[in-house]
């Protein structure tokens, strides 16, 4: 499965520029599923708030904490720049309303790709957008993502399968 990342204020709609994201909502997506696996929340200075993880269907997920104006301030500083792209450590993608050349920069030496919406949109709309493209093969950066989880995988299918020299 493919962790993707959502820039969001609400935990429903990718609605926010990179830079100046309150939080991520990290999905973990394969072409039949997705499923919430982390929800990452910053203060003003980008400081983590929370980073939790979802509780198992049927139990109470853990809340997470909010600074006084719900935002995750203003401007582009470095630190706050590695604070939010090392929240997103191990996701392919992040959709966000806008993406700065540095941060680009940055996630993308990270392996994760930027995506740029037009656009707030839903995010159970585009989980269904991503998993029709998993499934058909049909964008060239996800494809590539697909291909390199599978690979990153294979050693571990290999060790379990045990093997001899």
């Amino acid at each position: 499965m493919l962790k993707v990342a959502f820039a969001t204020s609400d935990r429903a709609s990718a609605n926010e520029h990179f830079g100046a994201a309150s939080g991520f909502a990290v999905y973990a997506i394969d072409g039949e599923h997705a499923r919430l696996v982390e929800v990452a929340e910053f203060s003003e200075s980008a400081e983590p708030l929370t980073s939790a993880r979802p509780a198992p269907m049927g139990e109470e997920a853990p809340q997470a904490g909010h600074d006084n104006n719900g935002r995750g301030g203003s401007g582009h500083s470095e630190s706050r720049l590695a604070t939010k792209i090392a929240a997103l450590e191990g996701c392919a993608a992040v959709y966000c309303l806008a993406v700065g050349g540095s941060a680009a920069r940055q996630l993308l030496a990270r392996g994760i790709h930027p995506v740029r919406l037009d656009a707030a949109e839903s995010i159970d709309a585009l989980l269904v957008k991503l998993r029709a493209a998993i499934r058909e093969g049909s964008v060239p950066w996800l494809t590539t993502a697909v291909h390199r989880a599978r690979d990153s995988a294979r050693f571990e299918r290999m060790a379990a399968e045990g093997w001899e020299e």
